[in-house]
């Protein structure tokens, strides 16, 4: 089986990733607020979800479907930042879910593209050319103006969601980097991490005190199938959602991946009013969102316009190894 190089993909396959990225991201938001709703144990959720990661790419390996090698410690120390930033961005997103409507909550994770473009200029990645930096300014003032006209305003839920932009941003770097200086596959990536996560969040559940009562909770609540079905797909969701977003992110880079972001919140914010109901729309809220889907536009144009100018190269994964 072979992968393509980390930044050396054909424009194809670089939107499938985005793509895939995208759907996936879309349906967890609102499967995450589902299940949040039933069961509140958020850090319980995070656990059960690496664990069904780390599981199921080992089981992958033993039946020779990943070529994905066992854990260097040397690896293994320079993904522990990922690993920890990962979790704190999850962890704080799940908790903003607790009080802010999807809506809202899509609108202020909205600025991560900004904080990505900000953080790779101090962290020596170089300039973006204008054309992207403007159509991200332009992503981000739709954001604010969609965000103004919200009148309901929850404190807590939006100091954790503006927390988990700052986390997500941290991890999406260095994720990128790793994958670009390292030659690791999305799937490894997904393997470190899962398996580093573990420990520190079993470490959390108990010093939070939602261990035991939360695994009390959840064998109580396995008698509804509704409960088992929003489970399963959480579980799954959430092993599809990080294989998507490190592919995104080491095949386009992390501007891309949280562009799509962007635009994948357009639609889960119409849905979110059609679903969930109990929000007021503004003319702000629309506004806002035009803006957005515009800026979301000719960034895309403009990294077509790049890619189109960049070779194909294909690299296989013991290639990839040697890198």
């Amino acid at each position: 089986m072979e992968n393509l190089s980390d930044s050396n993909m054909s424009p194809h396959s670089s939107l499938f990733a985005a793509l895939s990225y995208g759907i996936a991201s879309m349906a967890m938001v609102f499967i995450n607020k589902a299940i949040l709703i039933q069961y509140a144990h958020s850090m319980t959720l995070l656990t059960l979800q690496q664990l069904a990661t780390t599981l199921l790419i080992h089981l992958g390996q033993r039946m020779g479907y990943t070529k994905s090698g066992s854990l260097d410690m040397l690896t293994a120390r320079k993904l522990l930042p990922i690993s920890l930033f990962y979790n704190a961005n999850v962890a704080f997103a799940l908790a903003s879910l607790k009080g802010v409507n999807i809506p809202m909550y899509i609108a202020i994770k909205r600025l991560t593209p900004l904080a990505v473009l900000v953080a790779g200029l101090f962290s020596g990645k170089g300039r973006p050319t204008t054309q992207v930096s403007l159509s991200v300014l332009l992503t981000a003032a739709g954001v604010i103006i969609a965000a103004l006209g919200d009148f309901s305003f929850d404190l807590f839920g939006y100091s954790m969601a503006l927390t988990s932009v700052f986390f997500q941003t941290m991890y999406l770097v260095l994720v990128e980097k790793s994958g670009a200086e390292d030659g690791l596959s999305s799937v490894e990536i997904m393997f470190y991490n899962s398996t580093l996560s573990i420990p520190f969040l079993l470490f959390l559940i108990i010093a939070t005190g939602e261990f035991p009562n939360s695994i009390s909770l959840l064998f109580a609540k396995s008698n509804s199938l509704y409960f088992l079905v929003i489970l399963i797909l959480s579980l799954v969701m959430g092993i599809v959602l990080n294989f998507t977003m490190f592919l995104c992110t080491i095949v386009n880079s992390a501007l891309t991946t949280t562009i799509v972001g962007v635009l994948k919140g357009v639609v889960s914010t119409t849905l979110g009013f059609v679903l969930l109901g109990g929000v007021q729309v503004h003319a702000l809220n629309v506004t806002g969102l035009v803006i957005n889907t515009a800026g979301g536009v000719w960034y895309s144009y403009a990294k077509y316009q790049q890619k189109k100018n960049k070779p194909i190269k294909l690299m296989s994964d013991i290639e990839a190894h040697r890198k």
